[in-house]
């Protein structure tokens, strides 16, 4: 965990830790008045599964204190945590766990579900009771997660030199599958920059890659890039005429471009309405 960061304007700490003890509704999610939780912002779908791979937000903070001793909020993109491996804190991921996608929730831990009787000194005191802010972007169930790892490590396996022909073309078509796989999840993960980034690397190794195409055309979509994105489904779609999946995402594609069309036309039709009331 990262040191430093800023609190949020406008809520000092005291306030903070009053707020939450005496909020109504806090959960005791431990059992032991341990971890207890208030939720901030409702989230979709089913609670974190066990094993899983998340994406989250958090700040962390000491009673009496304006800044958090923690912080990942500077990060655009925070990294990947798997549960049971890269959260190290008891009481955050017993709190993780209760969350549902695009939560925001405040959480409370007693020291023994935080940094314990030792604390950790000097940033954390002997017994201390620490407030989390933890916000839930995404997650992937332990299956997609113990692939998305496996992906990650197989591709930088790959990247080392080959010493014949035949090897590079054995380590070019184990690349360009883990590529794609990659692709599509992060495009799971809400991630659309990276899952072009990795759709492209596919092209680089196969142009005409349908799966890796599509896969860049869908992250561009998502992006709002409608000319890219038409770009690579019209190239897919050229390769496979009849792909049911291609031609169902022109059809969106063309669904979102004509609106954002006419949200630019009707823009542009208050900006002159303006203009000639104010002449």
């Amino acid at each position: 965990m990262e040191a430093g960061g800023e609190a949020r304007a406008g809520l000092g700490l005291f306030s903070r830790f009053r707020s939450a003890l005496g909020a109504r509704g806090l959960q005791d999610i431990s059992g032991d008045g341990g971890v207890r939780k208030q939720v901030l912002r409702p989230g979709t779908g089913q609670p974190v599964p066990p094993a899983a791979t998340v994406a989250v937000k958090y700040s962390g903070y000491l009673e009496h204190m304006e800044k958090p001793f923690c912080t990942n909020c500077t990060k655009k993109l925070p990294r990947l945590m798997k549960l049971g491996k890269d959260i190290t804190l008891g009481g955050l991921e017993i709190g993780v766990l209760t969350m549902k996608k695009g939560e925001v929730a405040r959480f409370i831990f007693s020291p023994s579900y935080a940094y314990g009787q030792q604390g950790c000194l000097p940033l954390i005191p002997p017994d201390a009771t620490v407030l989390f802010e933890v916000e839930l972007i995404d997650f992937l169930d332990s299956a997609d997660s113990d692939t998305f790892f496996a992906l990650t490590a197989a591709y930088s396996i790959l990247g080392r030199n080959p010493s014949t022909e035949a090897e590079q073309c054995q380590i070019d078509a184990s690349k360009l599958l883990v590529l794609l796989n990659l692709s599509i999840t992060y495009l799971k993960l809400e991630s659309p920059a990276r899952a072009l980034m990795y759709g492209e690397k596919a092209l680089e190794i196969d142009e005409r890659n349908v799966k890796a195409l599509f896969r860049c055309g869908q992250a561009c979509l998502c992006m709002t890039e409608y000319e890219k994105a038409r770009d690579f489904l019209i190239r897919a779609q050229h390769i496979e005429p009849f792909n049911h999946d291609i031609n169902n995402e022109l059809k969106k594609l063309a669904s979102y471009y004509k609106d954002y069309l006419d949200k630019e036309k009707e823009m542009c039709c208050r900006m002159l309405a303006a203009l000639n009331s104010s002449s």
